[in-house]
């Protein structure tokens, strides 16, 4: 049985229903990513297009073009971030929305623009035990 992954906003108005496989899960320190979630660092993963049903009353999520190939996903309800719909058939949510972040297959795998981070926010480096 192929694996759902469900999530949406904080009012419930936007709810969305996505396939696996999830693809690059990751972590982003962007300037964009930071002022899109109002956190240091987001964390995306991503979905073809026809792999997300937006399910909610509200439909799907109010957009904003933030780039030459992307617009930030938002509700226009509540203003929860949802995540980004990209030009090409991509659809990154932030796994923050998800109703069950720690499922299998979300993990993220790097990290992006880690150096944008304040250094107090980093990651502390691995030390043998």
């Amino acid at each position: 049985m192929p694996t759902l992954y469900e999530g949406g906003c904080l009012c419930g108005a936007i709810r969305f229903a996505a396939d696996a496989p999830a693809a690059n899960p990751h972590h982003c320190s962007c300037r964009w990513c930071q002022q899109h979630t109002g956190a240091l660092t987001a964390t995306w993963v991503e979905f073809a297009r026809n792999q997300v049903r937006w399910t909610g009353p509200g439909g799907a999520p109010d957009t904003w073009r933030s780039s030459d190939c992307s617009s930030r996903a938002f509700c226009r309800r509540c203003g929860s971030s949802l995540g980004a719909i990209d030009d090409a058939p991509t659809v990154a949510l932030l796994l923050g929305c998800f109703d069950q972040p720690d499922s299998p297959g979300l993990e993220a795998v790097f990290h992006a623009f880690e150096d944008c981070c304040p250094v107090w926010n980093r990651p502390l480096p691995l030390t043998d035990k």
